[in-house]
């Protein structure tokens, strides 16, 4: 017989909502950095000359056939062999920019291809300039049409964040490490973190599709 014990848990309930702060704010963070190295790493794929696009490559096969493990003790017990020290929150930090960069490449690169030549070529006729065509002919639609595998790339990026706290970094796992430490009550702590991890996924879901109503859906014609 076990004897649940939630108190300790609920007492330091501040200990685990601090830990998803840094949780959110660590993986809202990567995706905004990561979502701008896809969009230079995937017009480079898709345009840019040939030894750019053997670089791009590399760094998506690299990435994408590697463990995340490996790349966050990689870049947090490599990189000082180079003289380059980071804290553990960086170097997380740095971690979720390189991997979701790598799958988010090939998120915009497919959106991208999804556009298809002569929506360009009318986009050309009626004398808008390459940066325009770019901005509304191609930018746009591509967002729209990967909208929703971005967003699912973030709740798995942010569920994933927690193998960072093998380096010490103050997410919501290691929160619940350290209180579980504390209390010994692991069923108890553990059950409390997975459902904070649920809560957060399942929010950012419903967020995510409320964005997406209010900003890929156009009024029907009258």
């Amino acid at each position: 017989m076990y004897d649940f014990n939630f108190a300790p848990v609920f007492a330091a309930m501040d200990q685990l909502l601090i830990g998803a702060w840094v949780t959110v704010k660590l993986s809202a963070a990567a995706m905004a950095i990561g979502l701008v190295v896809s969009i230079i790493c995937a017009v480079a794929k898709a345009s840019g000359p040939r030894p750019v696009r053997f670089l791009v490559d590399g760094y998506i096969e690299v990435i994408r056939n590697t463990p995340f493990l490996v790349q966050i003790f990689f870049l947090y017990f490599g990189l000082p062999t180079i003289g380059l020290r980071l804290d553990p929150n960086s170097a997380a930090l740095l971690a979720l920019v390189v991997n979701f960069g790598a799958y988010g490449t090939e998120i915009i690169r497919a959106g991208i291809e999804s556009i298809t030549k002569g929506q360009i070529e009318a986009g050309t006729a009626l004398g808008l300039s390459r940066l325009q065509i770019y901005r509304y002919v191609v930018m746009k639609p591509a967002l729209r049409t990967v909208y929703p595998s971005l967003t699912s790339q973030f709740i798995y990026l942010m569920l994933t964040s927690s193998v960072v706290s093998v380096i010490s970094a103050t997410d919501l796992a290691a929160a619940g490490n350290d209180l579980q430490s504390q209390t010994f009550a692991s069923f108890e702590v553990y059950l409390v973190v997975t459902a904070i991890y649920l809560a957060l996924a399942v929010g950012f879901s419903v967020i995510f599709a409320a964005i997406e109503r209010a900003a890929f859906t156009y009024p029907m014609s009258r």
